[in-house]
C-alpha cells in the first residue's frame, strides 16, 4: 500500500525555503559519469541482454570474487618427528615470571602455546597485579619493525665478537686515560644486576653509575631515606584502612608503582553480616583524578593550599609545629572533620600525598608514624624506584659542559625523556664513546656510536627484589627471536675473563644462589 506521507529533514524544508531547493541542486558539483560504465541511453535501449542474463553474470562474478578472497596462501608445516613429552598440542603452558622495565614491575603468569607467549596475566599467588601496559607487553616481543635484531656500529651491522673486542678496547683506553664515563640505567630492582654493576665499576673506576626514572619519585625516595636510612618507598595495605586521607595522591592509578586498587576495593563494600562499615576516603586535590572520583568526599583545592593542608594535619595530629597561613572555611571544615575521624581510630587511619616535595613527604611519614598506622609498611618498603634527581642533574650538567668522554645507557631513553633534548642530543653526538643497550631503535640508540641489541624480558633470566625481603624470578618463555643478548651477559664478556663465576647472594636471605659458568673460548 503506497504512502502519501511526506517527511522533512529540516525546519527550512518544512517552510518550503528556497535555500533548500538551491542546495539540493548544488549537492554534487559535477555530474556522476555513469555513461562511462553503463553507456548512454541509446546504447542501453539497443542492448539485447535480458534481465535474467544480467543477473547470471552478476551472480557469477560475485561468487568468483568471493572464492578468490577466501583463498589463502598455502603454508607447509612439518609436525613433530619426536614430540616432547611435556608438550600437548592445543594445551597451553604457563610460566611464572616477572616484568621489570624500569616503570612497570609486576609478578605475572605467561601463557604460551607451542613455545610462543600469547598472554600476560597477574600471578595472584605472588600478590601480582597488572595494568593495560603489562598485559599488552607481550606484543613487544613480536614487534619486528621496531625491535633491534643485531648489534650495530652506527648504521653498520657487526658481530658480537667484534662488538666485544672494540667496546672492550675503547673502555680500557678510557680507563687508562682516566676519562670520566657514566653508566646511565633505570631502576633495576635486581640484587644480582646491582652486584654485577658494582663489580664492573670496580674494574673500571672511571665509570660512574647513575640511576634515573623517566617519571621521577625522587622526592618520596629522599624523604624515606632521610627518616629511615633506605632509598625506598613506603608500601600501603588499604584493606586495613578505616580512614584514608589523600592529598593529591592518585593511588588508584600509577602512584608509586600502582597496584593499590585491589586492597582499596576490599573495604569499600559494607559487610552487614559482620557489622563492618565502609572505609571513609577524603581526597584533597587540584585536578580531578580517578581516585578523587571514587572518594566519599572530594575537596578541590589550589596547589598552594595542598601543602597547608599537610601542615595543618601534621600540627593537629602530632602536636608539633605551628600552622602559618589560613585556608578557606570549606577546606577548614573538611580538615577538622577528617582529623576527628583519624583520632577516633588512629592505627586504622592513613595519610598519603602525591606532592612532589621531599619536605611534604617527610611530614606524611611522620604523621603516619605518630598514628602508629597499620596501613603503612615501612619495614618492607617498595624498591621499584631508585632515581636520584640530584645525580641526574649533575650528569646533565657534565654532559652539556663537555666534561664527560663517554656514556653507556641501558633500558632508558634520555634523548626523549629528559628536558632540553636538543642540547642533550648535540652533546651526546660529541662524545668520544657512546654505547646504548636497547631493545628498540629509539632516539638515543639512533645517536649512539655502538648499539647493543638486548633481549625482550620474555627471552631473559633475572632476579628481582620488588619489596624488601621479597624476591622474584624472571625466566625465558621463548628462545631469542633475533641475534640479541642480555645486558648482564655483555658486561660479563667485557670483563675479558675466559671463565667467570657469578654467585647471586641475597643480602638478608639466601633464597637465591645461582651459578653462571662462562665457558672457555
Amino acid at each position: 500500500m503506497a504512502s502519501n506521507k511526506k517527511y522533512w529533514q529540516s525546519v527550512e524544508e518544512l517552510k518550503d525555503s528556497s535555500i533548500v531547493e538551491t542546495l539540493s541542486k548544488n549537492e554534487f558539483v559535477e555530474e556522476i559519469p555513469t555513461d562511462e560504465f553503463l553507456g548512454d541511453k541509446k546504447t542501453l535501449e539497443n542492448s539485447s541482454t535480458s534481465r535474467r542474463d544480467f543477473l547470471k553474470y552478476v551472480g557469477f562474478t560475485t561468487a568468483a570474487a568471493t572464492l578468490a578472497a577466501c583463498e589463502g596462501p598455502v603454508k607447509k608445516s612439518i609436525p613433530y618427528v619426536v614430540k616432547p613429552d611435556d608438550t600437548i598440542l592445543g594445551v597451553a603452558d604457563w610460566y611464572a615470571s616477572t616484568v621489570a622495565d624500569g616503570f612497570d614491575f609486576a609478578n605475572v603468569l605467561v601463557k604460551t602455546r607451542e613455545g610462543r607467549p600469547i598472554l600476560i596475566m597477574p600471578n595472584k599467588d605472588a600478590n601480582g597485579t597488572t595494568n593495560a601496559r603489562v598485559q599488552a607487553s607481550v606484543l613487544s616481543l613480536y614487534d619486528e619493525q621496531l625491535r633491534l635484531k643485531e648489534p650495530r656500529k652506527g648504521e653498520t651491522t657487526i658481530s658480537w665478537d667484534t662488538a666485544h673486542n672494540e667496546i672492550g678496547a675503547a673502555l680500557n683506553q678510557l680507563k687508562e686515560a682516566n676519562e670520566p664515563v657514566v653508566l646511565l640505567t633505570g631502576t633495576l630492582a635486581s640484587p644480582s644486576t646491582e652486584q654485577l654493576i658494582s663489580d664492573f665499576t670496580a674494574a673500571f673506576p672511571n665509570i660512574k653509575h647513575v640511576t634515573y626514572d623517566a617519571i621521577s619519585d625522587s622526592s618520596t625516595l629522599d624523604a624515606f631515606e632521610n627518616i629511615y636510612g633506605l632509598r625506598a618507598m613506603a608500601d600501603y595495605d588499604f584493606s586495613k584502612a578505616e580512614n584514608i586521607i589523600s592529598i593529591d595522591a592518585d593511588f588508584l592509578s600509577d602512584w608509586q608503582g600502582g597496584g593499590y586498587s585491589s586492597g582499596y576495593t576490599m573495604t569499600r563494600v559494607p559487610d552487614k553480616s559482620k557489622k563492618k562499615t565502609m572505609s571513609y576516603h577524603i581526597q584533597f586535590e587540584s585536578n580531578l583524578t580517578l581516585t578523587g572520583s571514587n572518594a566519599d568526599d572530594r575537596v578541590p583545592a589550589r596547589p598552594s593550599d595542598l601543602k597547608k593542608i599537610v601542615a595543618r594535619l601534621y600540627s593537629k595530629i602530632t602536636g608539633n609545629g605551628e600552622v602559618k597561613g589560613s585556608l578557606n572555611p570549606t577546606i577548614d571544615k573538611y580538615v577538622d572533620s577528617c582529623i576527628d575521624k583519624i583520632l577516633k581510630s588512629p592505627n586504622k587511619s592513613v595519610v598519603v600525598s602525591g606532592i612532589d616535595d621531599s619536605d611534604v613527604q617527610e611530614l606524611i611519614l611522620l604523621i603516619n608514624k605518630s598514628l602508629n598506622s597499620e596501613v603503612i609498611d615501612i619495614n618492607n618498603p617498595r624498591l621499584i624506584k631508585e632515581g636520584d634527581n640530584k645525580k641526574l642533574n649533575e650528569f646533565i650538567s657534565d654532559l652539556e659542559s663537555g666534561k664527560l668522554y663517554g656514556v653507556i645507557t641501558s633500558g632508558v631513553n634520555p634523548l626523549y625523556s629528559l628536558p632540553n633534548t636538543d642540547q642533550i642530543k648535540e652533546a651526546f653526538k660529541n662524545l668520544e664513546f657512546s654505547l646504548v643497550f636497547s631493545e628498540k631503535e629509539d632516539e638515543t640508540a639512533k645517536s649512539a656510536m655502538y648499539i647493543a641489541a638486548t633481549n625482550n624480558y620474555l627471552e631473559s633470566w633475572g632476579d628481582y627484589e620488588l619489596k624488601k625481603g621479597n624476591f622474584f624470578l624472571a625466566q625465558p618463555t621463548i628462545r631469542p627471536l633475533f641475534d640479541t643478548v642480555q645486558f648482564q651477559d655483555f658486561l660479563l664478556k667485557v670483563f675479558r675473563r675466559k671463565e667467570f663465576i657469578v654467585k647471586f647472594l641475597v643480602r638478608s636471605s639466601k633464597v637465591l644462589d645461582f651459578l653462571i659458568f662462562w665457558p672457555d673460548e
